[in-house]
Formats: structure tokens, sequence, C-alpha cells
């Protein structure tokens, strides 16, 4: 008669997907500053001294989920904004891409348009990825190739424009979300945010 086979160990990397799973839903749903690092390691069947390992601190968690997120995210838009046709159409795709992973994952968009800016531990350094980083440079160098292009008006600066876009995005999913949350109807639809969104790019044209 066989031995029953015994069920392998985790591997490293599952234990950290399991911990980032973990601390994404627990956090989404009560909120950082709620969650300890003992619920989280308890959530994931993990312990605290594995949380400490891999990220070490809560803060560390929190931004690795962010970096992971938004390296995802770009690693979809970038083959897609190649092959635009034109720099609008570039952005409305960005803009797509971004409700679609929303859409896919809720505890993750609760915790980037709410937890996407938060200050890092006692300092005063905001947490910024390097993920959200190479979105932003991505969103700007495209701002810049349409400014060459003619697309967008040059007398306005890149880095502007560039925050204006995103702060107009963030806000527009962010207020549906609180909707959702306070199980109120939602303000607009997605469409609505499109036509919006792109009634914003073009209006950075040329005069």
């Amino acid at each position: 008669m066989k031995a029953p086979r015994r069920s392998k160990p985790a591997t490293a990397a599952g234990s950290r997907e399991r911990l980032l799973g973990a601390a994404k839903r627990l956090m989404a749903e009560a909120g950082y500053e709620r969650i300890s690092t003992a619920a989280i390691a308890r959530e994931a069947g993990s312990s605290e001294s594995q949380l400490v390992r891999y990220f070490a601190s809560k803060s560390g968690l929190l931004e690795a989920i962010f970096d992971q997120s938004w390296a995802s995210l770009n690693t979809r838009i970038a083959p897609l904004v190649a092959v635009a046709p034109t720099v609008r159409e570039a952005m409305i795709t960005i803009l797509a891409a971004m409700i679609a992973a929303f859409e896919r994952d809720p505890d993750l968009a609760r915790l980037l348009l709410f937890e996407g800016r938060r200050v890092r531990g006692d300092s005063a350094e905001i947490l910024l990825t390097q993920g959200f980083r190479d979105f932003a440079t991505l969103l700007l160098r495209l701002i810049q190739r349409g400014q060459r292009d003619g697309s967008f008006s040059r007398a306005l600066k890149p880095q502007a424009m560039t925050s204006a876009l995103l702060g107009a995005a963030e806000g527009m999913m962010r207020d549906r979300l609180v909707a959702a949350q306070q199980n109120q109807p939602s303000p607009f639809r997605e469409a609505h945010i499109r036509a919006v969104f792109s009634a914003l790019v073009s209006g950075l044209g040329p005069d």
C-alpha cells in the first residue's frame, strides 16, 4: 500500500502572492490604517515574520501592491499606445485601460484611488511607486509627442497637462466608486467619463 502523498510546502513566491492578495482585500475593505500586519498574515495563512521578510512593513506591502499593479497596467498599455493612429486615440486608450483594470479588480481600484497618495510612515514622503512614475512618464512622453506633431498646444507645459489629465481621470472614477460604496446610483456612466476625457484632450489642442 502506497504511503499518502504529502502536500508540497508553499513556495516563497506563493506565500508572497498570498500576502499581497490578502493585504489588498483587507485594506480595500477596511482601509489601510485599520488593518494590522497580524490580520494580513492570518488571512494569507502565513506569518508576520514572513510578511516582514518579504515587505519589511505594512507600508512596504502597500507599496508592493501599487508597484505590481501599475507595472501590470503599463505592460498592457504600452503596445496599445504604440499602435494608436493618433495621440488623441492613444490618450483614450490609456483611459479605457485604466477603467477596465478597475472594473476587473474593485479592490485594486479602491486602494489606488483612496490610498494611492498615502504619506510613507511618519515622514513627509509621498508613496509614489516606480510603477506609477513609469505610467506618468508614459503619459508625459505621449503629450510631448503630441506637441511635436501639432496635436497639443506648445504653449502649455507638458507636466501640467499630465497632472490635469491624471487628476481628471482619477477624480471621475473615484466619484463613481464613492457612490457604489454608499449604495448610491452612479453619478455618471463610463461613457460620460470617456466623453469628458475626450473633451479635455481635445481642449488641449493648439489654438
